[in-house]
């Protein structure tokens, strides 16, 4: 570094005299450490709260689900089935039958999902952890087991075995219905057990036996609407549609969880970008009061600058400082802003200080990606901002 640089740096990086500007200055530091610390504490919070839906969403949902491209239902053989028990990516199946069905209870009427499962099915999404009274039913019984929002409209009560629940379907067939009685089929349940997950899970599924929902619904033994998979740590998603492909053919459709979701995947993301833009927006302004800041240094020692220039320092010298200057103040606020976050953000994941409720802790998560979103933001609109401000140094300048 020659001599003529060294004493240019000297007149642009120390502070100007000049009290406002210093202020000014003071603030748009203070700023971009308050903007970091709302990006990077909003995306956590959003983070936590996609994680709190999901989990949601995902209790009732399976690794993979198969359905069928051809109509409602599809045959399962023997040897299909062997061929799914010897796969080293899949852990667990089951079979599922799924209809929407009429219920009545003591008068009341409710339209609802039976779902018809085998002894599997709590091995592959454990829905059983979620009854809050009862039990779960046992294979080939009358018994189900059924939401808390279904229960609150029917009135419904467990192990009442003198009033069942009735539940109708329409027969399966072709022509015309000369006898309305004769047009449905019907079957006594006798609820044992309650679940709650959320408003609409709650009311939206009645779970049997798969025999029971066969037997109701007039279909054959190894006839169902779908199959739920459940992989092993270690599988890898697109070998295990290869192999389910293999196995089925190409008359099945497999869907895993984000696509069994798709509504709600696309809302979080949307909601996740509209965030993360109105974040930036804060930091866009912030960053830009800096540059201004810089700008109103760079007027105010004009007559430095004049002699430094004509003494024989570069021009680029001159503002290569100042931009230096820019990044400086850019990385300062970051690294503070983003440390003072990560310390709430853990706090608040350890300590839950900030509740919804006296037993549910307003849920944040730190995620890695989050903190680079953060990094890159920040940096790519500090250099940003102090190129536009270091271009004020000029020709005109020198005048």
């Amino acid at each position: 570094m020659n001599l003529s640089f060294y004493i240019a740096k000297r007149y642009a990086v120390s502070f100007s005299k000049n009290k406002a500007i210093n202020i000014i200055t003071g603030i748009a530091s203070v700023g971009i450490i308050a903007s970091t610390m709302a990006l990077f504490v909003f995306l956590s919070v959003f983070s936590g709260l996609k994680e709190f839906s999901l989990n949601f969403a995902n209790v009732s949902d399976p690794d993979l689900r198969i359905e069928t491209t051809t109509g409602k239902t599809f045959l399962v053989n023997p040897k299909q089935e062997e061929l799914l028990q010897k796969s080293n990516n899949i852990a667990s199946f089951s079979k599922i039958i799924e209809e929407r069905v009429y219920f009545m209870y003591n008068s009341k009427e409710l339209v609802a999902h039976i779902k018809g499962v085998d002894n599997n099915f709590i091995q592959v999404t454990h829905f059983n952890n979620h009854l809050y009274a009862g039990e779960w039913f046992e294979n080939n019984s009358e018994n189900v087991v059924f939401g808390a929002d279904i229960s609150r409209k029917l009135g419904l009560g467990l192990f009442d075995y003198s009033n069942g629940l009735e539940a109708y379907a329409p027969k399966p067939g072709k022509g015309n219905i000369e006898n309305p009685n004769e047009a449905f089929n019907k079957v006594l349940l006798f609820p044992t057990g309650i679940y709650s997950v959320n408003e609409e899970l709650d009311g939206k599924y009645v779970f049997c036996s798969i025999d029971l929902a066969q037997n109701f619904l007039g279909l054959k033994n190894n006839e169902i609407t779908n199959l739920e998979i459940k992989l092993k740590p270690t599988a890898k998603e697109n070998q295990v549609r290869e192999e389910l492909t293999s196995i089925f053919g190409k008359t099945i459709k497999i869907k895993n969880r984000a696509q069994l979701n798709d509504s709600l995947y696309k809302m979080l993301q949307s909601e996740n970008l509209f965030i993360y833009l109105f974040s930036t927006l804060v930091v866009i302004l912030t960053l830009f009061c800096l540059a201004g800041a810089i700008v109103m240094i760079i007027i105010d020692k004009r007559e430095n600058l004049k002699t430094l220039y004509n003494i024989g320092v570069a021009q680029t010298s001159i503002r290569t400082i100042f931009f230096t200057q820019g990044i400086i103040i850019t990385l300062f606020g970051l690294i503070i802003g983003l440390g003072l976050a990560i310390g709430i953000i853990l706090l608040q994941q350890h300590f839950s200080f900030i509740m919804i409720t006296p037993t549910m802790p307003y849920p944040v998560l730190f995620e890695w990606q989050n903190m680079a979103i953060v990094i890159m933001t920040i940096v790519i609109l500090g250099l940003i901002s102090s190129w536009i401000a270091s271009g004020t140094v000029n020709k005109k300048l020198f005048k």
